[in-house]
C-alpha cells in the first residue's frame, strides 16, 4: 500500500511541485494551502507523513505542529522553511518537528529525508491484533475477517483497537471520545455514534456476526 503524505504550503507553484515529484515517487499525496481543513483529513485519512511550511497565512507551522503534539497525534512532521538560522531550525524541532529543511532545497534529498522518516516511524508501530476471526493491521489500517480485506480510515482504526484492547469492558463516549478523537470537549457525542455504524456496516455487513455491542445508554461492549 502507498504512503499518503500530507503536503502544507501557501505557495501553490511550491505545493504543485512537491505533489508532482512525491506523487512520481510512489506517494499518495494531499495537498493544501492552509491548515483549514487538516483536522478533518487526519480524522478519515490514513496520513503517514505531514510535510508543513512554516510561514502559512493562518498559522506559524511549527506552532500547529506543537498543537498537534499537544493533541497527542504523533504523525511524523518536516517542517520546510526560509529561515534557517540555528535558532530557527531549534525552535521547529523542539516544538515537534522530526526533520527541518531549509528552502531553497534538494526534491531528490527531501524525498530521501520522507523515506528514511517513515521506515523509522514503522519500526515502533504494533502490526496487528487479533479477536476472534478479525485481524487488525495497525499499520495498513485494514482488518481480514477470515478471507476478506476490509479497509478501515485511521479514525474507524483506531476506535476498533481501543473496543478490542478494552474487551469485555463497556466503554462509554465520553471515554472513546478521548481515546480515539483526543479533543474530547470540541466533538460531539453524536460523533462516536455515527463512527461506531461506519465501523459495524463495514466489518459486519450483515449483521451476523455482532462483534460490537450496543448497551443503550451506557455504551459500547466488544466481549
Amino acid at each position: 500500500m502507498k504512503k499518503q503524505i500530507l503536503i502544507v504550503d501557501d505557495e501553490s507553484d511550491i505545493l504543485e511541485l512537491l505533489e508532482y515529484h512525491f506523487s512520481n515517487a510512489g506517494f499518495d499525496v494531499i495537498g493544501f494551502l492552509n491548515t483549514k481543513h487538516i483536522r478533518d483529513v487526519l480524522a478519515e485519512e490514513n496520513i503517514d507523513l505531514i510535510i508543513m511550511d512554516r510561514n502559512l497565512p493562518d498559522i506559524e507551522g511549527s506552532y500547529y505542529i506543537e498543537m498537534l503534539r499537544s493533541r497527542n497525534i504523533e504523525i511524523p512532521v518536516i517542517l520546510l522553511s526560509s529561515k534557517n538560522s540555528t535558532e530557527d531550525i531549534k525552535e521547529g524541532l523542539i516544538k515537534g518537528a522530526d526533520d527541518y529543511v531549509c528552502k531553497p532545497f534538494d526534491m531528490e534529498e527531501l524525498i530521501l529525508r520522507c523515506k528514511a522518516i517513515l521506515k523509522r516511524s514503522q519500526q515502533g508501530f504494533v502490526e496487528n491484533i487479533k479477536y476472534k476471526d478479525i485481524e487488525l493491521d495497525l499499520n495498513m489500517h485494514h482488518v481480514h475477517i477470515g478471507k476478506k480485506i476490509v479497509s478501515l480510515t485511521n479514525l474507524e482504526t483506531q476506535l476498533l483497537y481501543v473496543l478490542i484492547a478494552n474487551r469485555g469492558k463497556v466503554l462509554d463516549r465520553e471515554f472513546l471520545l478521548k481515546q480515539v478523537w483526543k479533543e474530547e470537549h470540541s466533538i460531539h457525542l453524536k460523533t462516536v455514534n455515527a463512527t461506531i455504524k461506519r465501523l459495524k456496516e463495514k466489518i459486519d455487513p450483515t449483521k451476523e456476526k455482532e462483534y460490537i455491542k450496543t448497551i443503550y445508554g451506557v455504551g459500547y461492549l466488544i466481549l
